[in-house]
């Protein structure tokens, strides 16, 4: 069955993404105007703007209805994930045919006379079985060290806990522990304001008082004595 993109698409790409950009150029017209206006930033709308790629290539008669034969839906064997010899996986994106080139130098096919020629759609499932089969010749961290500084644009796929700790992000300091809790450093980053953690995650209820008596609700500890409220 079709794969749950886990709630990036919605929640998060569609949803909260797009409500912050509308209300943050919401502000910028309004100190161009000086009037004030509504954002409706609705999830549906947010997530279908982020299928316009996929509705323009349609469009121009270069998208199928047929999932997985698309240039972006694993379609085409060099923008797939494939299986290593220890059971992990590797991700390739190598569209460009520079990066494509690359791919195949380094994957030692690039001498094989009877490699066959990336655009010819007919004959896509024999160059995916060859590289199926290269790629679980040998580990994950085998292939990494391959092609780890090059432009063939073949990565592992990293497990959330894995992520933290991969050299890029490290270098990057993509993730920031705060009160023995590691997460997502803020993004994007500002060479003049930047942005830091400054309180760890809160706690099932711990602001629930302080939530409560903001919002001028007057009878708080006999809503925490009722349970109708909780406080940690």
């Amino acid at each position: 069955p079709p794969q749950i993109p886990l709630n990036l698409v919605g929640d998060f790409g569609g949803g909260s993404l797009y409500l912050a950009f509308g209300v943050l150029a919401a502000l910028w017209e309004r100190g161009r105007s000086g009037q004030g206006q509504v954002v409706d930033a609705a999830v549906v709308d947010g997530a279908v703007s982020l299928t316009t790629l996929v509705h323009a290539m349609s469009a121009a008669g270069l998208w199928s209805e047929e999932r997985g034969t698309n240039r972006h839906d694993s379609g085409t064997p060099y923008y797939d994930v494939y299986e290593t010899s220890d059971g992990g996986w590797m991700a390739v994106g190598a569209l460009e045919p520079q990066f494509y080139a690359e791919l195949v130098q380094l994957l030692q096919l690039d001498g094989d006379p009877a490699l066959p020629d990336r655009d010819d759609r007919s004959r896509w499932p024999e160059l995916r079985t060859r590289f199926t089969e290269r790629f679980r010749s040998r580990t994950r961290e085998e292939w990494t060290r391959t092609f780890e500084g090059t432009d063939a644009c073949v990565t592992p796929v990293l497990t959330p806990g894995e992520a933290p700790a991969h050299p890029h992000l490290a270098e990057r300091t993509a993730f920031t522990e705060l009160d023995g809790v590691l997460q997502p450093s803020p993004a994007p980053r500002f060479s003049r304001t930047a942005a830091r953690l400054t309180r760890h995650p809160a706690a099932v209820g711990e602001h629930t008082r302080e939530a409560l008596m903001n919002w001028g609700i007057d009878n708080v500890d006999s809503l925490l004595d009722s349970g109708a409220a909780h406080q940690a």
